[in-house]
């Protein structure tokens, strides 16, 4: 489908489809959006965890975060969650092949931009708020 006005991208040598809804980067990017998508990510790195200890080992995470975030992860296959037959009943979260390969893809990527430039971005965003007129802030 053509849409008028629409922009392709090249990353590298892969063209990205045209940047309309469905296009393969946004939906990528989209992975990013939510706060605590990537954290839940992280945490989950290391190996399969509890919910609770899950909950705990983030910190900050409120329930109904950490329930639409597991939810979210799981429809787009990055996490599994795997049920035990025992007494009482236990369920661990687990990465999938596709969610470490995010993991160790695009967020260490990431990381390591951030970890570079992060300095710069902090310092742009610095000047932008030192040129901002002071409409409703003190001092």
């Amino acid at each position: 489908m053509r849409v008028a006005g629409a922009t392709m991208v090249t990353m590298g040598s892969d063209r990205c489809e045209e940047l309309v809804a469905d296009c393969r980067l946004r939906m990528a990017t989209d992975l990013f959006a939510h706060t605590w998508d990537p954290v839940v990510l992280a945490a989950l790195h290391a190996g399969p965890r509890r919910r609770r200890a899950l909950r705990l080992g983030i910190g900050g995470i409120s329930d109904k975060a950490l329930t639409e975030a597991l939810n979210r992860l799981l429809s787009n296959g990055l996490v599994e969650r795997r049920s035990f037959a025992e007494a009482p009943p236990r369920v661990d979260y687990a990465l999938t092949d596709l969610g470490r390969s995010f993991a160790d893809g695009p967020m260490r990527a990431l990381g390591a931009w951030v970890t570079e430039y992060g300095d710069d971005l902090v310092a742009a965003q610095d000047r932008l708020y030192d040129q901002t007129p002071s409409v409703g802030r003190s001092g």
